[in-house]
């Protein structure tokens, strides 16, 4: 019998060492027990990290949608599925049963068929925070069409980007969304990317916002009229356990952002076994994770994860401060809420405004508390621990990534002793190696690395779409036989892991991976603009802020500073987004440059971060004189 549902931190031990001494036996007995399959596997794993190419359960057969919806009907098929909380307090939350749910999901998968979508076809989902969003990543599923939803604050152009990587037939969207006391009109949005987008065939539009919009003839069709004439029962299409479930960009450190893609089986297993342990649910508890199913958060620990134990999932449309800063508060009291999964981001922001905003609400329902996006700081741990879970519930501080699908790194509650600012332990099945910089693996504790993993595990994604090598390049040709995830960590005298940031050009700011080669690139096409560089800085807040240092030409150097300032974050808004406008931007004659021409964004963080006591030898540089300049106009 496969320990499912770790109790105590013996037991995690216990586990842990037979998920790393046998872990194909230790997956299959999980698998076995824990889910409905069509067709039993020919092989648990075969694997090659040189290649690099990874299955699991190969050979099975499966649909995710019944692991998630149908083999609940009997037992569960009047237990709510989704809550939805809407962005207005005063509009009614919803209740969508299991049973609502199997019928939501047929249907809508009966519209995709009806609009020519068929298994292996790609359709892009950019929605907000509505049920409509988790009812069409699941109708996907059910037919075998790939996923790829795009967060909805993206702009056009990130959108088209997507879109055309991935080559989507389809395009799912609404007339518009809430956000806080906002509305954004999402249709021109698209309509706007569509302009560079030929392989779009049908767009779908949810009405949530009922504003007037354009809808373009022959390709735009309103959804709920298709639902409504739309019959209640779709077969299940039988996937084989490697078959794509979906593509879930994420940024890249170099320009064009990274599809990655994650299969049927694996992710089905490892997203429901880490969800049932880390939140340690339980059948009446009501759990609810504040971020979007845009991100990979809200595909494993909204959707999939939640569902495949037979969970209540809370899918909240608002904001933490509309409309005032108590809104997750009361949303907690509301709902009973048992498990409370955020980001770091989310805390510090909360923590900064009146302790009144919590106390009038009874949080006493809460028994797990979880962060995720980034590592938490010290101030905020506490604030978290000390008066949302009053000292009695146990914050489970995860780390993982999009290409990891699952969580990796964490505490097991009411298991693993807890310690701030630290991820822990190891989820069973998961081997982390720290390696220095010559390749060679770091053993013992009170020590700090690369970190990296050395076997795979069930959700890890496949490949990037349309590029393995870049895969490969990327994950696998740092370290030998390793993927190495982009971040460094240490490693304490008891052996909990600390994750101490990323490692390359890739900035986390609120929790979001952010490349600077894209936000370079959006810059420079600026007519003023010359050359520049983004670096991160400590921000009380997002845990990370961007700071740009821009190199005007010529004839950018007359026009008002404060002027060019706001067309920078306009261009950056309209080809990525407003979550990559920079917060600082300053004008310099010069960047510090190796003599090859590479920009020692080492000396722009410290400067940027006011860390100028040690920035090391700057004698080598080609210009090193820039250096001085920079920080004698520091912002």
């Amino acid at each position: 019998m496969s320990n499912y549902h770790i109790k105590h931190l013996e037991e995690y031990f216990q586990v842990y060492r037979k998920s790393v001494r046998n872990p194909e036996v230790f997956w299959e007995e999980i698998a076995e027990e824990h889910f409905m399959w069509r067709k039993k596997w020919d092989a648990v794993l075969n694997w090659d990290f040189k290649k690099p190419e990874v299955t699991w359960f190969q050979g099975a057969q499966l649909n995710i949608t019944e692991n998630c919806i149908d083999r609940h009907l009997q037992t569960r098929g009047d237990k709510t599925a989704i809550v939805f909380e809407p962005n207005d307090p005063k509009e009614k939350a919803l209740h969508i049963s299991y049973k609502e749910l199997y019928e939501r999901v047929n249907k809508f998968a009966n519209v995709l068929k009806s609009q020519g979508i068929k298994k292996g076809d790609r359709v892009c989902i950019y929605l907000p925070m509505i049920p409509e969003l988790a009812v069409a990543l699941l109708a996907c599923a059910r037919i075998g069409a790939i996923h790829s939803v795009v967060f909805a604050g993206f702009s056009s152009t990130a959108l088209a980007t997507r879109i055309n990587d991935s080559d989507c037939k389809m395009v799912i969207t609404s007339d518009g969304s809430y956000r806080g006391a906002k509305t954004i009109d999402l249709k021109s949005i698209v309509d706007e990317g569509l302009e560079s987008c030929s392989c779009v065939e049908t767009v779908l539009v949810v009405k949530r916002i009922h504003n007037s919009i354009q809808m373009k003839e022959g390709r735009d069709k309103w959804l709920q009229p298709l639902l409504d004439e739309a019959y209640g029962e779709c077969a299940p299409e039988i996937m084989n356990a490697e078959d794509p479930l979906f593509i879930l960009y994420t940024s890249g450190s170099t320009g064009m952002p990274k599809g990655m893609v994650h299969t049927t089986a694996g992710y089905m297993v490892y997203t429901a076994y880490t969800f049932k342990n880390v939140f340690q649910y339980k059948e009446e508890d009501v759990y609810w994770c504040t971020a979007d199913i845009g991100w990979i958060t809200g595909h494993s620990y909204i959707v999939y994860g939640p569902l495949a134990n037979g969970a209540t999932t809370v899918i909240s449309e608002g904001v933490p401060n509309y409309p005032d800063w108590g809104r997750f508060w009361e949303i907690v009291e509301k709902h009973k809420i048992t498990q409370f999964y955020t980001a770091p981001t989310a805390i510090r922001a909360l923590a900064k405004e009146n302790l009144s905003y919590v106390e009038k609400y009874d949080l006493s329902s809460l028994k797990v508390l979880g962060t995720v996006g980034e590592p938490i700081n010290e101030e905020a741990w506490h604030w978290y621990n000390d008066n949302i879970g009053k000292k009695k519930s146990p914050i489970v501080d995860t780390w993982w990534q999009t290409e990891t699908g699952g969580i990796m790194i964490t505490p097991i509650p009411f298991s693993t002793p807890t310690k701030p600012t630290y991820a822990t332990l190891p989820f069973p099945g998961i081997q982390p190696a720290l390696m220095d910089e010559n390749g060679q693996e770091i053993h013992g504790n009170q020590v700090d690395g690369r970190l990296c993993i050395k076997f795979p595990w069930p959700s890890m994604a496949r490949t990037i779409w349309g590029n393995h090598q870049r895969y490969k390049e990327t994950y696998f040709s740092a370290f030998e036989n390793m993927y190495f995830t982009g971040d460094g960590a240490l490693r304490d005298e008891v052996g909990y892991y600390r994750i101490t940031g990323r490692v390359d050009d890739v900035i986390i700011v609120s929790g979001h991976n952010l490349g600077t080669a894209p936000i370079e690139d959006a810059i420079n096409e600026h007519p003023a603009v010359a050359e520049s560089a983004i670096v991160g800085f400590p921000h009380d807040i997002k845990g990370n802020a961007l700071y740009g240092y821009v190199i005007l030409k010529e004839t950018g150097e007359s026009r008002d500073h404060d002027n060019v300032r706001k067309e920078i974050n306009q261009i950056i808004t309209e080809h990525i987004g407003p979550i990559a406008k920079l917060d600082k931007i300053q004008f310099t004659s010069g960047l510090p440059k190796t003599r090859s021409g590479k920009i020692m964004r080492r000396i722009l963080r410290k400067i940027a971060s006011n860390e100028t006591e040690n920035l090391g030898d700057t004698s080598t540089l080609l210009n090193p004189e820039v250096v001085q300049e920079i920080m004698d106009n520091v912002l």
